[in-house]
């Protein structure tokens, strides 16, 4: 296990949110490349549907990409996302994550990634590859897991 690295970036509403914000929580971080597309709607929406049993176990979701504050505040309230997204235009936190580089096609960009965090700050899970629209109910089996231990 390493220690997630911390990152300090605006949320949906314009306020700034960091990782030590959510000590003492499950987090399910999550990169993707853009809102408003269909494989980042189609997982943003797997993670609005299973909202209630993440909260059941302790677990709170964060989306980054560099998309802006105003796109995310759009992209949530078009899709009702119940959880934040937060603005990485500089790309530091996603470069930080390892979730930049060269993805489908070739193309350059943000990565589709996704890392369990622990209640300590620790990375303890990490999904390198995606399936956006299963995505939520593998993250669920892998908390249960890691909870169990």
């Amino acid at each position: 296990m390493k220690q997630a690295p911390n990152f300090s970036l605006k949320d949906q509403n314009g306020n700034v949110k960091t990782l030590t914000d959510f000590a003492g929580k499950w987090v399910v971080l999550y990169f993707y490349p853009k809102d408003q597309t269909p494989g980042c709607t189609a997982e943003a929406c797997s993670f609005r549907d299973a909202n209630e049993s993440l909260i059941a176990k302790d677990a709170v979701v964060i989306g980054i990409s560099k998309d802006s504050v105003e796109s995310h505040a759009n992209f949530i309230k078009n899709y009702k996302l119940p959880f934040t997204l937060l603005s990485d235009p500089a790309k530091s936190t996603i470069k930080a994550y390892g979730a930049w580089g060269k993805g489908f096609l070739g193309h350059v960009g943000t990565l589709r990634k996704t890392f369990i965090i622990n209640p300590d700050g620790q990375i303890v899970h990490e999904f390198p590859k995606v399936t956006p629209a299963t995505h939520a109910s593998e993250i669920l089996y892998t908390l249960e897991v890691l909870q169990a231990k």
